[in-house]
């Protein structure tokens, strides 16, 4: 084996050891991708089921806070109507009170309410933070994968390269092309030799029949003679 199938050889074993290498980070990565995206998906219906809360805590606060100031309205009104002598003191007195008494559950319920309210909010902020971050790492796999990916089918171009340039032996492939080569002369000189004959043998061929033409008249005329004589047409002509 050469120097270069050698060099070929190691090429195309450190291209497979890479493809090795690269194969399970992209699995490592697609795997993170998925749990990624699902995390994603399950904090997205977290945070719409926390700002569901969030508005009907909301919703609660405003309902008794806007309670409690009817109660107290209705307090002012009561001891106002004991005033203008509409009703007695003493109704005015005991309505007024459990006015008074129920506007402060509804500001309890509001305290509480409120309280949720600044919960939901604080979730709300973190879960806001935590898909930014989960979409900001998507984000980023999914641009590793698209490199690993790359990389792998570079990686795999080299190997089928290197594989092909490596069962290539170029003293043997040289020595064929050179008999191929001793071959053709061979051929194209015989070829020429043949024809050389054939052009040799038909310019004999013509000469003799050249020679021999005016022979063949000769003795054509001679024969043409003896027959007239013999049937005594010479005479006739005389």
């Amino acid at each position: 084996m050469n120097v270069f199938s050698r060099l070929f050889k190691i090429g195309t074993a450190e291209a497979h050891s890479a493809i090795d290498k690269l194969e399970d980070p992209i699995k490592m990565t697609e795997q993170g991708i998925r749990d990624l995206k699902k995390n994603l998906d399950d904090s997205l219906k977290a945070l719409a089921e926390v700002k569901a809360l969030a508005i009907r805590s909301k919703n609660d606060l405003e309902t008794n806070r806007s309670r409690a100031n009817d109660y107290e309205s209705k307090a002012i009104l009561l001891l106002k109507k004991a005033e203008n002598g509409t009703i007695t003191p003493e109704d005015a007195d005991r309505l007024a009170t459990e006015a008074l008494a129920k506007k402060e559950e509804c500001l309890a319920v509001a305290k509480e309410k409120q309280t949720e309210v600044n919960r939901f909010d604080q979730n709300i902020s973190q879960l806001d933070a935590n898909i930014k971050k989960l979409r900001s790492q998507i984000s980023t796999f999914e641009n590793e994968l698209r490199t690993l990916k790359a990389r792998v089918k570079v990686s795999k171009a080299t190997k089928s390269i290197n594989k092909q340039m490596a069962q290539i032996d170029s003293s043997s492939t040289i020595s064929m092309l050179e008999k191929m080569k001793e071959k053709v002369n061979q051929e194209e000189a015989l070829s020429e030799a043949y024809g050389e004959i054939a052009n040799e043998s038909k310019s004999l061929d013509d000469e003799i029949d050249s020679a021999l033409g005016g022979t063949e008249k000769a003795e054509a005329s001679e024969s043409l003679a003896k027959l007239k004589e013999k049937l005594g047409m010479n005479k006739q002509e005389e």
